[in-house]
């Protein structure tokens, strides 16, 4: 099969086309012919080697964690999903012709292929950061990076459970906010006066999910650290906050999110698409940061 590959550790160009075996489903897991994957910040920071201490990349090694395609093989045990079934969700190795998901659900109709692969690891991360707090309806929600893949994610995801949402993010973002349903405001230096103003009455929880060394700042914002997540700040744990990411989540996770994306309530953001062969490109405009949503390889 085609696949991208690196056989070392690198900048974008050490990303390669190349035919590789194609996997196979063991038990409790699904193989797609892969459609479509979307680029994490966290496929190009392991190409770049940021974590090779604490995971031992098999090399040559195909990036992507997640995907949207057809299954055409049912591991044992596997009920629920047959062959022919559009799904999307989280797997390894997912920027090639044939990938196999651990984690899956049906696919809305009301996404598009690429919209479905944007949608695997961020609704998965954003929902498993606001299942860690608890109901939120009614509450008032303040999201950090919400303009991001994961944040975009979360602000809608949000707004689906009945919170009210404030959204930090580049000015240039904040007609986007707007448009998923939040209220936008600057990250950065006076952030806790521009929330002030905004949420006289308080902010009820937060979640992070840029991980840009604000925590200590929001976990006053909030006055309680049991009611702040990150998804992104690994020290968070410092501080009391919840850590969690998207291995908390379970096909109910990701069955929410395809729910809310059938009744028009969580669009998942594709701010540009590649062909396979341009998968270096797109891991390029990803480690650029500023990216509004996801940035999708079709197949």
């Amino acid at each position: 099969m085609r696949a991208v590959r690196h056989h070392t550790y690198g900048e974008p160009d050490v990303l390669t086309v190349e035919d590789a075996p194609e996997p196979h489903a063991g038990p409790g897991k699904v193989r797609v012919r892969v459609r479509a994957a979307s680029v994490n910040a966290f496929d190009w920071k392991l190409r770049a080697g940021w974590f090779q201490e604490r995971i031992r990349l098999e090399l040559p090694a195909i990036p992507g964690k997640d995907a949207a395609g057809v299954v055409d093989e049912v591991g044992e045990g596997v009920t629920g999903v047959l062959v022919g079934d559009r799904v999307f969700g989280l797997g390894d190795a997912t920027f090639a012709e044939h990938a196999v998901l651990n984690t899956w659900a049906a696919a809305p109709d009301a996404w598009s292929d690429e919209q479905a692969a944007a949608a695997g690891l961020a609704a998965a991360t954003a929902g498993a950061g606001l299942d860690a707090l608890g109901d939120l309806d009614g509450r008032t929600l303040l999201v950090e990076g919400a303009a991001g893949g994961v944040g975009s994610a979360a602000v809608e995801l949000a707004v689906a459970r009945g919170a009210r949402v404030i959204g930090t993010a580049s000015a240039r973002n904040h007609d986007f906010l707007r448009s998923l349903g939040a209220t936008p405001t600057l990250y950065g230096d006076g952030l806790t006066e521009r929330v002030a103003a905004l949420a006289p009455e308080g902010v009820d929880a937060a979640l992070d999910t840029a991980g840009s060394g604000s925590l200590a700042e929001i976990v006053a914002i909030v006055g309680d650290p049991s009611r702040v997540a990150t998804v992104a700040d690994f020290g968070g744990a410092r501080l009391g906050v919840t850590l969690t990411g998207s291995d908390a989540a379970t096909a109910a996770t990701l069955e929410a999110a395809a729910e809310a994306g059938s009744r028009g309530a969580y669009t998942p953001r594709v701010e540009a698409t590649f062909p396979l062969d341009r998968a270096a490109e797109a891991h390029a405009h990803a480690q650029g940061g500023h990216t509004r949503g996801k940035l999708v390889v079709t197949l």
